[in-house]
């Protein structure tokens, strides 16, 4: 299962990232194109407003670049199934959590596994845990079933 949610996760990255590349080349296009017209400060209006975008895009691009590599990193990384680590599956009494990248709910293989990072909240609780361990978690008890 983790190779599908390697596969699936590598997937949405890519989307994001090439949906940010065009966004922040129709930006710069558009702030390219702004022309100078009588009322000037319009045009250093539209010309500033164009390169903000471009670089909101620009960092929305660099995000996922860093997320796609932190995805070709575990990838490669083998985990312990004694305690939970960054790339560990876990298999709770309410669910399946991956621990890699900030994407959030998924379905791989009809199952639905929320995709969170070590710094969120919940990534924050599981680390270090161990099968038999429990974290409470949005209301309720999680006991951790399984590391994988």
């Amino acid at each position: 299962m983790k190779q599908q949610l390697i596969e699936t996760v590598t997937q949405l990255i890519a989307q994001r990232m090439n949906a940010a590349q065009t966004a922040m080349q129709a930006a710069q296009e558009s702030a390219n194109s702004e022309t100078k017209s009588s009322a000037g400060d319009k045009y250093e209006t539209g010309r500033a407003m164009g390169q903000l975008d471009r670089n909101m895009y620009a960092q929305q691009y660099e995000q996922a670049r860093q997320e796609m590599a932190v995805i070709n990193q575990l990838a490669e990384k083998v985990v312990s199934d004694q305690v939970i680590v960054p790339g560990a599956l876990v298999k709770t009494t309410n669910g399946l959590f991956w621990i890699a990248v900030s994407v959030g709910q998924i379905e791989v293989n009809g199952q639905s596994v929320l995709v969170v990072s070590a710094q969120a909240p919940i990534g924050k609780m599981l680390l270090h845990k161990k099968v038999g361990d429990s974290i409470e978690w949005a209301g309720k008890k999680n006991q951790i079933e399984a590391i994988y």
